[in-house]
């Protein structure tokens, strides 16, 4: 007994500093998207090295509520669906919105024609027709609402879907025209019926509509494509007094209105308007912005002014694209190399260049979404779910590059690493879920994190460097060693 004695307490005490280590040791599942060829991968086995990146999460500092993440049902996109086989068709839209795919839980789509349509069309195609007895969705019976409706079939959790105009129709309009000008005050109230209206059609259409942006883009786009211009304080005037009282009159109080709906450069100047008192922040339910000011500068100062100016309203990402490329096809490394450009590139005045570098596709996402969470934004929707090679169709032939493109003549489908990048957001952080506190010892490093209704807790962690970064994730005394490859984008689950 004396010899086993020893030999019993050393084992002993091995047990019990082992299970204190795996008390101590997190429980997480990770997943990776990298240049080198993982894509959504599940990883377990990890190169770990000394001098970790420490990343500890700060459950305590809870931050906004997340609302959803996902895309746009365009025409353009519905189009392109009904060209495909019944197979593609159904694996595109399950990829997008089943629990198995990217599980998108917000969604956008035009209100009359926009730049991706086939061509220009509007619900109201009657002149003078103030009350709109002649409103009419037909247009998008053949090919929006059925991608919706299949869209809705595929979702378990479903998701919400808010309308956004490009502009009234020419009658309504000063210059009478598709592009530019401004909605004529005697057309007021004929516009918020509008709003009504649409609601109203698409519900019988067994689609509720969650909200509405009021007008995208009121800054104007250079005179290309439908549009319909407003200043801040004309855009307050309207939803104060017309699209609000009206929706609210029709019982439809309880729809979502979000003002502005364009880039970040200028927020400041619109939630001035917006939120300006008690009376002209009644019926606003929150902003919507877009990216294209940069895709490479999310502009954190003018998303954290929007949040102090008013702290309980919707800050949403309504859109964004690569845009002005045509998509490169079957060609995963394009998409991790800095060749891209945005439309600044060539057009931005010279003193705006800096803010549109040559940067790849992947990291302008993963980027600006990491940026945007971090900075109080709590939905972001992209642009289109589907294109074409050509990166269209579009009447105007302003092409983009969408995560999914396709070949409708061959049926051939490519899920770009654009795709796998919204899905590290939209599969794994859920509505309702609170965005925490993160403190990141390395700044190549972008981090965010947050704590879903189920009790997961995830983070998204952004790697763009040259090299592999060993990572000490911690939370609540607990912790965990891994590793992000080079160029990638990771989801860690915490159960």
């Amino acid at each position: 007994m004396k010899i086993i004695k020893p030999f019993f307490y050393i084992f002993l005490v091995f047990v019990i500093m082992n299970c204190s280590d795996k008390q101590n040791q997190l429980s997480v599942e990770i997943y990776e998207t990298s240049e080198s060829g993982n894509k959504l991968t599940k990883i377990s086995a990890f190169n770990i090295s000394e001098n970790p990146v420490t990343i500890k999460l700060k459950p305590e500092q809870k931050l906004q509520t997340i609302t959803g993440f996902g895309g746009a049902f365009t025409e353009s996109s519905a189009f392109l669906l009904n060209k495909l086989s019944k197979e593609n068709r159904k694996k595109i839209i399950n990829a997008y919105f089943s629990k198995e795919g990217a599980h998108y839980s917000l969604t956008r789509t035009h209100m009359n024609s926009c730049d991706f349509s086939l061509s220009n069309y509007s619900y109201t195609p009657v002149e003078d027709d103030k009350t709109l007895e002649h409103f009419s969705i037909h247009e998008d019976k053949d090919d929006l609402i059925p991608f919706i409706k299949d869209a809705m079939a595929a979702s378990t959790d479903g998701f919400k879907i808010f309308g956004s105009p490009w502009t009234a129709a020419p009658w309504m309009k000063d210059n009478n025209n598709w592009v530019g000008g401004k909605l004529l005050p005697e057309y007021y109230d004929t516009w918020a019926l509008f709003f009504s209206k649409f609601a109203d059609a698409y519900k019988e259409e067994g689609i509720n509509i969650w909200g509405f942006t009021v007008e995208n883009e009121p800054l104007g786009n250079g005179n290309n494509w439908e549009s319909m211009h407003y200043t801040p304080d004309e855009m307050t005037n309207f939803v104060q007094n017309y699209l609000g009282p009206k929706l609210e009159a029709d019982g439809k109080g309880d729809l979502k209105i979000l003002g502005y709906d364009q880039n970040r450069e200028h927020l400041k100047e619109w939630v001035d308007s917006q939120f300006k008192n008690e009376e002209t922040s009644k019926y606003f339910d929150g902003t919507a912005i877009h990216w294209y000011a940069s895709t490479y500068d999310y502009f954190p100062e003018e998303l954290q002014y929007a949040h102090n100016k008013a702290p309980s309203k919707l800050l949403i990402q309504s859109e964004a694209c690569i845009d002005a490329e045509i998509p490169v096809w079957l060609d995963d490394s394009w998409y991790w190399k800095k060749e891209a450009t945005d439309w600044g590139w060539d057009w931005a005045p010279e003193e705006d260049k800096y803010l549109h570098p040559k940067y790849a596709p992947v990291n302008r996402y993963a980027r600006d979404i990491i940026g945007c969470l971090n900075n109080w934004v709590d939905g972001w929707v992209d642009w289109n779910m589907v294109l074409d090679k050509k990166g269209g169709p579009n009447w105007f032939k302003n092409w983009c590059i969408a995560p999914v493109i396709v070949d409708p003549e061959n049926d051939e489908v490519y899920f770009t690493p654009i795709y796998f990048t919204m899905a590290h957001f939209s599969k794994y952080i859920r509505p309702n879920a609170k965005v925490i506190g993160v403190e990141n010892s390395d700044k190549n490093l972008m981090v965010t994190a947050a704590e879903n209704p189920d009790g997961s807790t995830i983070v998204v962690i952004f790697n763009e460097t040259e090299n592999r970064s060993s990572i000490n994730l911690l939370l609540n005394n607990k912790s965990v060693e891994f590793s992000i490859n080079a160029k990638a984008i990771q989801t860690v689950i915490i159960k």
